[in-house]
């Protein structure tokens, strides 16, 4: 997701609002849930850039977010 967030939010309170209210609508719309206490939905981490960044770079880490997840999730199998 690629997103522009003005100079006086803090990118952190930003992240972290829109990941848990998408989050929340998309287990009511469509899981049938009312709460997702103790469930992932989002992947972990974040990437913030300034616009000095290549758009490219960004759109290649969102490329690669599912492989990683998938990866670490192979991992969690043999704890």
């Amino acid at each position: 997701m690629l997103i522009s967030i003005p100079p006086k939010y803090a990118v952190s309170d930003v992240v972290g609002f829109v990941k848990g209210k998408s989050a929340i609508a998309i287990a009511r719309n469509y899981l049938g849930k009312r709460n997702l206490r103790g469930q992932n939905f989002w992947a972990r981490g974040y990437l913030v850039s300034t616009v000095g960044k290549a758009e490219a770079t960004i759109r290649e880490y969102i490329r690669n977010q599912e492989k990683e997840d998938k990866r670490l999730d192979q991992l969690q199998m043999f704890k």
